[in-house]
C-alpha cells in the first residue's frame, strides 16, 4: 500500500512539474538568431527637440555680390555682339564693338594737343638758347617753360580720356571694343547689334558672374514668418535636377511684405557646382525648424501599424523582444515623435522588425 502510494505521488511530481516547463517555454520571448541579428536594425529612443519642416518656393538669381556690370564709356552705334546669355566668357574676351564719334574726337583732340605740345617744345628749346646766350631775358624763358607745362598736361589730359573710354581697346577710326574684365558667364545682356548708345545712358550692357555662389529668393507667407531665422541651414531642389539636393542656409530676411501677395522675401545662398543653378530657375525650399518643445524620438521606419494602432517592437537583449502599442505624437518621413508606450534609452528594431512582429502577434 505504501507503494502504491508513494508511485501515485511521484506520478504527479512528474505530471505537474511537466506541465509547468511547457508553460514556462511558452512564456519565454523568442531568440533573436545570428541571421536575423544580421539584418536588423537597432536604434535608441532619444528625446529630442521637435523638427517642423517649412516647404517654400523661389527662384534662382546670380550673386549680386559677386557680378561685374559693364557700363558703356562712350556713345555710339552697336556694330557686332559676340556673345549671348548665359555664355561663358574668359577675362579679356570681346563682348561687343560698337562705332562712336566720341572715340573718334578724343584721339582728335590728342592728336591736336600733340602738335601744340610739340610746338611749346620747340619754343621752350629756343627761349632756352637764347636765355644761355644772354640774348632773352628770364622772364620769357619762364613763360615759355610755362606754355610747355600747360600743353604737356593737355596731352595728359587727352590720354587720360581715352583711357576711360577703353584705352588699348579703341582706335583712332573711332572703333571702340567692349571685353570682359573677368572669367565667368553672361548672366544680363542689354545690348543688340544696331542699336545706339547714347551719353546719358545708363543702363549697363553686360553683366558677368563667376556663378560659384547663387542666390534664391524665396516667399515667406505671414503665418510662417516666425520660423524663419538667418543663419539655419536649407536644402533645395529643383524641376530640372531630379533627385538632386542642394544646400544653403538663410542669408537675409527682409523686414517689408510685398503688398500685393502679402509675402516676405528670404535670400539664401548656396554653392553651385558645375554652375547646374541658372538665373531665375524655380526651386522648392525646404528649411528645418526645432520647436523649444522636446519629445522621444525614433526613426519612422521603427513604426509598424496594424489594425489603426501603432507598434514597435522593443529590443532590451537577443532572447528579450516584445511587442508595444505607442502613440505618436508627430510623424515625420524619417523621424517620429512619441506620446507614449516608450521610454528614453529604450532599444527599438527599426529594419526588419516586421518579421519578429508577425512571430510575437502570433503567440
Amino acid at each position: 500500500m505504501k507503494i502504491f502510494y508513494f508511485s501515485l505521488v511521484t506520478c504527479f511530481v512528474i505530471f505537474f512539474g511537466c506541465k509547468n516547463k511547457e508553460v514556462e517555454v511558452k512564456k519565454q520571448e523568442p531568440v533573436v538568431s545570428d541571421s536575423l541579428q544580421k539584418i536588423i536594425s537597432i536604434d535608441t529612443v532619444k528625446r529630442e527637440p521637435i523638427e517642423d519642416e517649412l516647404s517654400l518656393s523661389g527662384e534662382v538669381d546670380f550673386n549680386d555680390n559677386q557680378v561685374i556690370k559693364i557700363f558703356p564709356n562712350a556713345s555710339g552705334r552697336v556694330e557686332t555682339v559676340l556673345v549671348s546669355l548665359g555664355d561663358k566668357v574668359k577675362k579679356g574676351q570681346t563682348l561687343a564693338i560698337i562705332k562712336s564719334a566720341d572715340i573718334v574726337g578724343d584721339y582728335a583732340d590728342l592728336a591736336s594737343v600733340k602738335n601744340d605740345a610739340a610746338m611749346a617744345e620747340k619754343e621752350l628749346n629756343n627761349e632756352e638758347h637764347l636765355y644761355q646766350s644772354g640774348i632773352s631775358s628770364e622772364k620769357d624763358y619762364i613763360r615759355s617753360k610755362i606754355e610747355y607745362q600747360k600743353a604737356f598736361d593737355a596731352v595728359r589730359k587727352a590720354q587720360v580720356q581715352i583711357a576711360i573710354n577703353g584705352g588699348g581697346k579703341t582706335k583712332a577710326g573711332g572703333t571702340y571694343v567692349i571685353s570682359s574684365p573677368v572669367d565667368g558667364y553672361v548672366v544680363e545682356k542689354n545690348i543688340a547689334a544696331g542699336s545706339f548708345i547714347r551719353n546719358d545712358n545708363s543702363q549697363n550692357l553686360f553683366t558677368v558672374s563667376n556663378m560659384q555662389n547663387v542666390w534664391v529668393w524665396a516667399n515667406v507667407f505671414e503665418t510662417d514668418i516666425q520660423k524663419i531665422k538667418e543663419g539655419e541651414p536649407a536644402i533645395v531642389t529643383t524641376l530640372a535636377y531630379p533627385g538632386k539636393v542642394f544646400y544653403g542656409h538663410v542669408d537675409q530676411v527682409n523686414s517689408v511684405l510685398d503688398p500685393a501677395s502679402k509675402a516676405m522675401k528670404i535670400k539664401i545662398v548656396l554653392p553651385n557646382p558645375g554652375m547646374l543653378l541658372k538665373p531665375e530657375m524655380f526651386t522648392t525650399i525646404t528649411l528645418d525648424e526645432k520647436e523649444d518643445q522636446k519629445a522621444l524620438s525614433i526613426p519612422t521606419n521603427a513604426l509598424i501599424a496594424d489594425n489603426g494602432k501603432n507598434f514597435v517592437v522593443v529590443y532590451k537583449d537577443r532572447n528579450h523582444v516584445s511587442v508595444r502599442q505607442v502613440t505618436p505624437l508627430k510623424v515625420d518621413p524619417s523621424i517620429t515623435y512619441i506620446q507614449s508606450g516608450l521610454a528614453e534609452g529604450e532599444l527599438v528594431i527599426s529594419k526588419n522588425q516586421i518579421l519578429l512582429f508577425n512571430s510575437l502577434m502570433e503567440e
